[in-house]
């Protein structure tokens, strides 16, 4: 028996709320970042945030930023920080993760186990061990204190796991009786079926590093101070800074942005993968 098919006009009002309903959604996602813009050029956004363009947009508020302070060196350590750690983890995290889909060796269940148990963990739980091995190797306020110790993220090895396992073993098994070596198989062959998985990594981590904030705080001073250190900067005694603040806001904004643009089919096939039953 054919299943009843709703009326034409009821269909077309259903049409119609839900469109609605997803247009309300949307303006509400994009009313902050509204805000926050017409914030970055407004003269007085505290007393006149009702009228922000009272006495004209204020577009110096941007130029302020890199006269008052080194603002460009904290643009530049945040996004040199984020793109060394994004690669990296794309990087190692692969190998680690094709180990424990594919290999067979001991304390394979126990290094599974620690990924998830890291990843559980809550971050200030390491800040005093963390801070004292610093310390201990000199690095403090440098890149290499908030670098190093991010290059690989367990949520990428859980990750890429689960990509790898849902390639056919029978892909690699034809490719080693071609002649293919092992290291050849892992990048030329297995590697490029789960670029969806490694966009959806990529994304996050670079999402991740550019808002971190704990750790650039505890474990840098002026000299590697990264973009979200830089914002709490507009935050004094007395007030906050919001004109200036936003205008570094909309800027620490864009980059973010731009990333998840350029990379924004393979998040959504990756975020897809598996929803359809073949």
């Amino acid at each position: 028996m054919m299943p009843a098919t709703p009326p034409s006009g009821r269909r077309c009002r259903g049409d119609w709320i839900l469109t609605g309903a997803l247009l309300l959604l949307l303006a509400g996602m994009l009313f902050p970042l509204a805000w926050m813009v017409v914030g970055s050029v407004s003269p007085h956004f505290d007393a006149r945030w009702a009228n922000p363009f009272g006495e004209g947009a204020r577009w110096s508020n941007y130029a302020d930023l890199f006269r008052s302070m080194p603002f460009g060196t904290y643009l530049w350590n945040s996004a040199l920080v984020a793109v060394i750690v994004t690669i990296g983890n794309v990087l190692l995290c692969f190998p680690v993760g094709y180990a424990l889909a594919r290999r067979r060796f001991w304390g394979r269940g126990a290094l599974d186990w620690a990924a998830v148990v890291v990843l559980m963990v809550p971050p200030y739980v390491l800040i005093v061990p963390m801070f004292a091995l610093i310390h201990q190797l000199g690095w403090y306020d440098t890149l290499w204190a908030i670098t190093v110790p991010a290059l690989v993220h367990p949520l990428g090895v859980l990750l890429v796991k689960s990509a790898v396992s849902g390639v056919p073993i029978e892909l690699e098994e034809a490719a080693r009786l071609d002649g293919a070596g092992p290291w050849r198989i892992v990048y030329r062959i297995v590697m490029p079926l789960c670029r969806p998985t490694l966009a959806v990594l990529a994304v996050q981590i670079f999402w991740l590093t550019w808002n971190s904030f704990l750790f650039p705080f505890i474990l840098t001073g002026d000299k590697a101070r990264t973009l979200p250190v830089a914002l709490a900067m507009f935050r004094g005694y007395q007030g906050v800074d919001r004109p200036h603040l936003f205008a570094a806001a909309t800027l620490a904004t864009i980059p973010v942005i731009l990333v998840f643009l350029f990379f924004q089919r393979q998040i959504i096939a990756g975020l897809t993968a598996g929803a359809v039953k073949r």
